[in-house]
């Protein structure tokens, strides 16, 4: 398992083995999805009050709301899923 972490915008992080999804915010599942955490107690705004472009959904039950959008944390992730070095032969 390949752990790290990953910036979500504004000094937050994450850690990636925590992530099960990144989704735009959207649909309107989502955003009920994102009130039910703040209900919960389970929501954590790492968007310091900006528009909400993504929620990142971890395996604990939190939801992340971010600024960034889905594809810049979809990359960032993607970058640290890749081991270093790596070279098809």
């Amino acid at each position: 398992m390949i752990t790290g972490i990953l910036h979500v915008g504004f000094g937050n992080i994450v850690v990636t083995s925590r992530v099960i999804a990144i989704v735009a915010p959207d649909s309107l599942p989502v955003r009920r999805m994102i009130r039910e955490a703040r209900d919960r107690g389970m929501l954590v705004d790492a968007s310091r009050g900006r528009k909400v472009k993504s929620a990142i959904i971890l395996d604990s039950g939190h939801v992340v709301t971010s600024a960034l959008h889905p594809s810049t944390i979809a990359r960032r992730m993607g970058q640290h899923l890749e081991p270093e070095g790596h070279a098809d032969a």
